[in-house]
């Protein structure tokens, strides 16, 4: 027989997020039956937990259409490292949905945050107006690659860019980090289009989070994906077709 547990008076564990006790849940500080079941949204509820107070509806939009954007690009690395562990084990689909988020680095998924921190740092260094001559500035003193330009798919445009942007105009949302990345790509010599997830990136970090967990805001929309990813694995199974033409292509060489 399970013995109850009595809290004990001299020990203190402070939290502001969930506590629960024999007969309810709090949450954020409110009822979680009573107050958020049903009349909050997860997306919403999600920007609540990490930030530490309620968005607003002009941000629920903004970061829910973040959310929607990342949530799923196809056949990436991600997708289909979920699904050859699910075929390799069945018995296991946190083990799938563990071993597609474990793929969100800096080329995929990953791009969102290094996109935010470096927005953020270059924000936080300048002392010009002028957000065109910061953007030369930028581009000078940044050796390699600038998170945010370029996508291996779409060469001209990013279809999501055009759209997050236009939410966050129409929200009051867009801010000087769209503001900057958008400066970045119009004076960067390769016109280099504007990704997606660099795009979330930067619009997020214009909400006030905190860059330093842009990533996981990237892996909880993809997580949404890579379980759609496993479902159809399901249904339409092709992970042991990858499997077997990798294998039967596979080629020895000293």
């Amino acid at each position: 027989m399970a013995t109850e547990l009595n809290a004990d008076p001299g020990l203190r564990f402070p939290t502001g997020l969930g506590t629960s006790d024999r007969d309810s849940i709090s949450l954020l500080g409110q009822d979680l039956a009573a107050d958020l079941m049903g009349k909050v949204g997860f997306g919403e509820l999600a920007f609540w937990l990490v930030a530490g107070r309620r968005p607003t509806k002009g941000e629920v939009r903004v970061f829910e259409a973040v959310l929607v954007a990342l949530a799923d690009h196809g056949f990436t690395p991600t997708a289909i490292a979920a699904r050859l562990t699910y075929l390799s084990a069945p018995d296991s689909l946190q083990g799938a949905m563990a071993a597609g988020l474990l793929g969100g680095g800096s080329r995929f998924l990953g791009v969102t945050e290094d996109t935010g921190v470096f927005l953020a740092a270059a924000l936080s260094s300048s002392t010009s107006p002028d957000v065109g001559q910061l953007a030369r500035h930028v581009i000078a003193s940044t050796p390699g690659r600038i998170p945010g330009l370029g996508h291996p798919v779409h060469k001209v445009q990013d279809p999501r860019t055009p759209v997050l942007i236009g939410i966050a105009k129409e929200e009051g949302l867009y801010g000087p980090h769209l503001e900057l990345l958008e400066a970045i790509a119009a004076v960067h010599e390769k016109k280099l289009p504007l990704n997606g997830a660099g795009v979330c990136g930067a619009a997020l970090a214009d909400l006030g989070l905190p860059v330093e967990m842009l990533r996981g805001f990237a892996l909880l929309a993809r997580a949404a994906g890579l379980l759609g990813q496993i479902a159809e694995e399901r249904r339409r199974p092709i992970a042991n077709q990858i499997y077997m033409t990798v294998d039967r292509n596979a080629v020895y060489e000293a």
